[in-house]
């Protein structure tokens, strides 16, 4: 199994503690700053397949002001994605990807529901 990958700001307090989680438990991760190198359209769509879901206000960050300005409100899925990956900052974190599953670490003990497929 590889290791974790999360998409980490390392400004946030919920991707910190995901850390910690991860650290505590011996679990090397590799840690990619999404804002610095953010993901293209073709990446947030795996990775809402790997989250379970077609919708990608899941990994979205709505109450963001951005997010209003853009009008993304009503707009349509391909829209959504598309300011994702021009705005990476509406992208909520920590996502945690091991092997085929991802899960938005909001509260970040929700890494623990895919820990199991890690084994070290």
């Amino acid at each position: 199994m590889s290791d974790p990958v999360v998409w980490f700001n390392a400004s946030c307090s919920k991707c910190r503690t995901t850390q910690s989680i991860l650290s505590e438990r011996n679990i090397d991760a590799e840690y990619l700053s999404y804002l610095k190198t953010p993901p293209d359209e073709t990446e947030i769509r795996r990775v809402l397949g790997l989250l379970g879901t077609s919708d990608p206000r899941d990994m979205a960050r709505t109450g963001e002001p951005l997010w209003r300005e853009l009008g993304l409100d009503n707009a349509t899925s391909d829209e959504v994605i598309e300011a994702l990956a021009a705005n990476p900052r509406l992208i909520e974190r920590p996502i945690v990807i091991i092997g085929d599953r991802a899960v938005v670490a909001r509260p970040p003990e929700r890494v623990l529901e895919i820990l199991g497929n890690v084994e070290n």
